[in-house]
């Protein structure tokens, strides 16, 4: 997909507030600080238009991106982050699952792991919660740039043996530094929500 225009729409905490025009949408879930700003920042060519911080845990709301008049992203709180309070944790639980299991244009999840560490415990959680309410579902290992190469093998491996993974479930070893698996991850999401290339018909009709 050619992004030609990418702008933030809305910081949701309810259905209220979502948007109404009916455009897919594709949610990044993960623990705090595993890179989900970073990675909607690289798929659309933008450097800051989703807000990266230092400080886990600030995304304390469903941050919608609309891209062209194609998709949404919508940018989940990050879990996992100790320093937020039960009580905290417990609203935002309630309102992403009520996100993730009733929003009728969510037509992918992307499950965002550090691909430097064995999945975490709110990781494994997150990754049978979804296959449990069978969510349309993409595990992408971010920070591949951070690894050498020669270890990515082992640490894919580990990925997914952690969470139980089928041999066939999709998989993207994604990097926000060097666009590693953006061209992957972009069409495995044209494939879920049904993406046509405009320019691909166009350029049919225009065959002699």
């Amino acid at each position: 997909m050619k992004v030609n225009r990418s702008e933030f729409i809305i910081s949701a905490v309810g259905p209220s507030q979502y948007p109404q025009d009916a455009l897919p949408e594709v949610a990044l879930a993960g623990r705090s600080n595993v890179g989900k700003s970073s990675l909607i920042n690289k798929m659309i060519n933008r450097r800051n238009l989703a807000r990266t911080s230092s400080q886990p845990g600030k995304t304390q709301t469903l941050n919608y991106y609309r891209i062209n008049d194609d998709l949404y992203f919508v940018d989940l709180p990050g879990y996992g982050y100790a320093k937020v309070s039960q009580e905290q944790r417990r609203k935002w639980g309630q309102f992403i699952e009520e996100y993730l299991t009733g929003r009728e244009p969510l037509k992918l999840l992307l499950l965002l792991i550090d691909a430097r560490h064995e999945p975490t415990k709110d990781d494994v959680l997150m990754y049978e919660w979804v296959r449990h309410f069978e969510l349309p579902l993409v595990v992408v290992a971010t920070k591949a740039d951070k690894l050498p190469k020669s270890q990515w093998q082992k640490n894919v491996k580990i990925v997914k043996e952690t969470l139980g993974m089928p041999k066939d479930a999709p998989f993207v070893l994604f990097s926000s530094e060097t666009g590693m698996g953006k061209e992957e991850l972009w069409s495995l999401i044209e494939s879920a929500i049904g993406y046509k290339d405009p320019n691909l018909d166009e350029n049919l009709m225009n065959t002699p």
